[in-house]
Parts: structure tokens; C-alpha cells; sequence
């Protein structure tokens, strides 16, 4: 009889495995051997369970089989428990049975299983592998055991706790997922549209749209994802990330979105109706040059500075969109809206229209970082009633903490989603002005221009409540002042090869 497994008992097994790792490996280095083999542990439990359910079925080992590989092939000798048997050189066999799944499998599983040595004995004796074997195969992970949206819990899990350990790598792993979960909100994400991630990490931002077609009642089976990651583990993560979620239509590519775009149609971009995005910020080493004479065009706002790729990859996501049906939610630090080398950009598109909503939001929502965060909404075209307008929410406050960690609670979200439906003025917290007024304020879309705080009381002792003009204006020198300090440590570390 299958024992189910709660998702306590799932945690506690699945982080099980990572402690057998401590001591022996870098923490950052976890996820490269943790994450394939509980996948690998999974498509054979799978396996096993269709199998079985076949066999029951018709006393046919030739139909089981075949039923079996309906969902994934496993060849012969590619199984978990042919693995396990191997009295040697056990990372060879791994790998071997890795490679012979991917061949059997190239359009959902080509690449899942990441690049990591797995031969090298120095790094990763049998001894250790085996013992990674025996604990994994101490439960069973098939669908009656661990149903999907329970294993998915379990992966996110485990996607947190190794970004909690890998500290400053933690950003290109993971993005706070209260906040993902607002973003996938306000962009209403429907079945039969396509969803794109230009800088995907292990796929969050995905899976949150796809569970919130399945939340608002619609057919994900007509929704098709799209993502593209640089760090080839973390592309591998991603697509065992969907796999385990249950996601048979989707494309996680590897590269360099800059300069390689992975989705292309002809010599255009591809576009999509949902763009979500948590790209690398202010990315310094990136071929400012190429980007000059884009081949894809997405130079149309201009060249941002070679200290900062943000605005390159704002427009790759605006180019990205579908012209009639496109919008996207963009995670970016606050700087975005007001430096000054970005102006020219920002002046363009604001007057492009596109932009429909900048939304502020308190410290701590980007990963292992203090930086306050804001989220920029676009639309290819805007509903009538907003075009010409928009909408800036003050956030700040909306934010809870606790061990440490920033995030959103259920009520948080509402109040910021309920700003953004609604579209209307809620004196200290949202306000609505007008293409024509950002535009004769040089495009600037710092927040605190436009949302007016509440004076302070005078019965605290302060000084005088704020001239925002002016706290805006001491803000944006001291993010330059910040930038500038960057630039000059940025400097004095020895230079670093990148295609970006």
C-alpha cells in the first residue's frame, strides 16, 4: 500500500538529502546534484506506478511498458533502480542513465538534468553517492504518494532553502513568491494565451501565471510557457520545476538573452501576451556595443549606459509583447525611475503610453538585498479609459517581516490589487496622473513625486513634514551617490569575460 507523505514529512526528506552534502561541497553547489536526482527518483517512481497500473489492468508486460513510457520513456538500464545496483563507479552510472532519458525523451527532457561532473570521485566518491541513492529511495515519490501541486510545494521548498544557503547567488535562484503571486494577479494571465519569462530562474514566475489560470477557473492545458535562463543548472531546474508541476507545454532555453534571444519568428522577436521579469540588475559587463545595432530592433527607447543593462532588458520585454494582446509586470530596484543617464529612454516611454502602472514596494523583496523594489506594469495598448494615464501606488508600508524575511501577506496583495483594478486616486497610497504631467516632469517616475504621504503629526517629535519634491530630489542623489560607489569597487575587481 502507497503511503502518503505530508508535506512536512516531504520537506524534512527532501532538505535530508542536502545535509548529507555539508562539509563535502560548496552550499551553492547543493542544487546541481540534489535537484537531479530527486527528479530522476521521480520519473521512475512515476514510471513504476503506470506500470503496475497496466500490468494490473491486463496481465500484458509488452502493453505496460509501452503505457508506461506514454508519459516518459526510461530506457532499459536507465532506471532509479538499476542505479542503485551499480557496486562502482556510480556517478558513471548516473550519468549514463541521465543521458540515455534525455535521448529518449528530447522534446520535454532535453537538458533537465543539468551539467554537473558527476564522474568526479574527487568531488563525489561512491560513497557519498550511494548514500544519496539509499536516502532517496527510503520513500516512494509516485503520484499517489506525492501528488503534484504536493511535490511542486516541496521543490519550492527546497528552491528557498538553497537560496537562503548560497547568499549573494540567491538572486538569479530565486524571487519572493508573495510577490510573483501579486505580478501573475494583476496581469490576468488567461488559457490559450503565452506566458514568457526572458530571465527565468527555476521557473517560478511560470508556474505562479499557470496557478493562476487554474485559481480563476481556466483550462491550463491551452496555456504555453516560455523561458529563457543564462545559467545553464538553473535552465535544468526550470524544466524539472514544470515537469514536476505537471506542465507538459512548455520551452526553457539556455543563453544569453541579450544577446542570443532563444524565441524568434523570422528576423523578429516572438511575441507573447504575458511577459513577467526579475532580470539581473544594473549588470555592468554586457556588449553595450552589439546592442547599438541590435538586429532585433530593441534598441528603439536607445542605448542604456554600460554600467547598467536594466533598460536593455526593458526593452526586450516591451519588444517581446504582443502589439494588440501584451503586457507584462517587471521587477526592477528603484533607480529605473529617476537616473539621470536613463532619461532620454524614460522620456520615451512615457511617451509611448505603455507604461500603466509603477508600483513601490517596502525593502527586503529582493533576495538577500535591503533595496526597496518596484514593480513597472506596461501594455501594448492600454483600455481606453487609462490611455494617457498613470497609475503610481505607494506600497512601502505593505510588507511584513518576519526571521528575516520580507514578504507579502494575503491582505497586502489585495489592497495593492484592489489600487490597480480599480484604477482610482486613494489619498497617501495610489494616484493617477497623466502621460502630459509626467512627461513636463522630464519623464521621472520616481514614486514619491506623485503619491503624497501623510504629514507627519506634530505631536512627534520631528522636524517639519517633507517637501517630497525635494526628499525625491535628495533620494535620487543619494541612489547616484550609491550607483557611483559601485562603479568606483566595481573598478578595482579584476575584469570578468561575459557575451551578455
Amino acid at each position: 500500500m502507497t503511503t502518503h507523505l505530508t508535506q512536512r514529512e516531504l520537506e524534512s526528506y527532501l532538505w535530508g538529502a542536502a545535509t548529507l552534502l555539508r562539509g563535502l561541497i560548496d552550499a551553492s553547489d547543493y542544487k546541481q546534484y540534489i535537484f537531479p536526482l530527486l527528479f530522476f527518483k521521480r520519473l521512475s517512481d512515476v514510471w513504476d506506478e503506470d506500470y503496475r497500473e497496466a500490468l494490473d489492468e491486463t496481465g500484458d508486460k509488452g502493453y505496460a511498458t509501452d503505457t508506461a513510457n506514454d508519459r516518459f520513456n526510461i530506457p532499459a538500464g536507465a532506471h532509479w533502480d538499476d542505479v542503485r545496483e551499480a557496486p562502482r563507479d556510480v556517478g558513471r552510472a548516473l550519468l549514463t542513465a541521465f543521458l540515455k532519458i534525455e535521448a529518449a525523451n528530447p522534446e520535454r527532457l532535453q537538458g533537465v538534468f543539468g551539467n554537473a561532473n558527476w564522474t568526479d570521485k574527487a568531488q563525489m566518491p561512491d560513497g557519498t553517492l550511494k548514500n544519496l541513492i539509499e536516502h532517496f529511495s527510503k520513500h516512494d515519490l509516485s503520484l499517489a504518494a506525492v501528488p503534484e501541486d504536493e511535490l511542486g510545494n516541496g521543490y519550492e521548498y527546497l528552491i528557498k532553502k538553497f537560496a537562503d544557503d548560497s547568499g549573494h547567488t540567491a538572486q538569479e535562484f530565486y524571487t519572493n513568491r508573495t510577490l510573483v503571486h501579486l505580478m501573475a494577479q494583476m496581469l490576468e494571465p488567461k488559457p490559450g494565451e503565452s506566458i514568457y519569462d526572458p530571465t527565468c530562474g527555476t521557473g517560478g514566475m511560470l508556474i505562479s501565471c499557470l496557478a493562476e489560470v487554474k485559481r480563476r477557473g481556466g483550462d491550463i492545458r491551452t496555456t504555453g510557457l516560455y523561458g529563457q535562463e543564462l545559467i545553464t543548472i538553473t535552465a535544468a531546474i526550470a524544466r524539472m520545476n514544470l515537469v514536476i508541476h505537471g506542465v507538459s507545454d512548455f520551452h526553457v532555453a539556455s543563453g544569453n538573452t541579450l544577446s542570443t534571444p532563444a524565441f524568434a519568428k523570422g528576423d523578429r522577436l516572438r511575441t507573447f501576451d504575458v511577459v513577467l521579469a526579475n532580470p539581473p540588475y544594473s549588470i555592468k559587463k554586457w556588449n553595450r556595443g552589439a546592442w547599438e545595432k541590435d538586429v532585433w530592433d530593441r534598441n528603439f527607447l536607445g542605448t542604456p549606459p554600460q554600467g547598467r543593462a536594466d533598460y536593455a532588458f526593458f526593452q526586450h520585454i516591451l519588444k517581446s509583447m504582443d502589439p494588440k494582446t501584451g503586457r507584462c509586470a517587471v521587477l526592477f530596484p528603484h533607480g529605473v525611475l529617476f537616473r539621470n543617464e536613463e532619461a532620454e529612454m524614460r522620456r520615451k516611454l512615457v511617451a509611448s503610453d505603455m507604461v500603466e502602472c509603477v508600483l513601490g514596494l517596502g525593502p527586503g523583496l529582493f533576495y538577500n538585498s535591503p533595496m526597496e523594489a518596484c514593480v513597472v506594469v506596461c501594455r501594448s495598448r492600454k483600455p481606453a479609459e487609462r490611455q494617457g494615464r498613470i497609475l503610481f501606488i505607494d506600497a512601502v508600508a505593505e510588507i511584513a517581516r518576519e526571521r528575516a524575511q520580507s514578504f507579502l501577506r494575503p491582505e497586502h496583495q489585495a489592497h495593492i490589487l484592489s489600487a490597480y483594478q480599480t484604477f482610482t486616486d486613494e489619498p497617501g497610497f495610489a494616484a493617477i496622473v497623466s502621460v502630459k504631467n509626467v512627461t513636463a516632469a522630464d519623464g521621472n517616475l520616481s514614486i514619491a513625486r506623485y503619491v503624497k504621504r501623510p504629514k507627519v503629526a506634530a505631536a512627534v517629535d520631528a522636524t517639519p513634514a517633507a517637501d517630497w519634491a525635494i526628499f525625491d530630489e535628495e533620494g535620487r542623489a543619494f541612489w547616484s551617490g550609491m550607483d557611483a560607489l559601485v562603479d568606483m569597487l566595481d573598478g578595482l575587481m579584476p575584469a570578468e569575460d561575459t557575451n551578455a
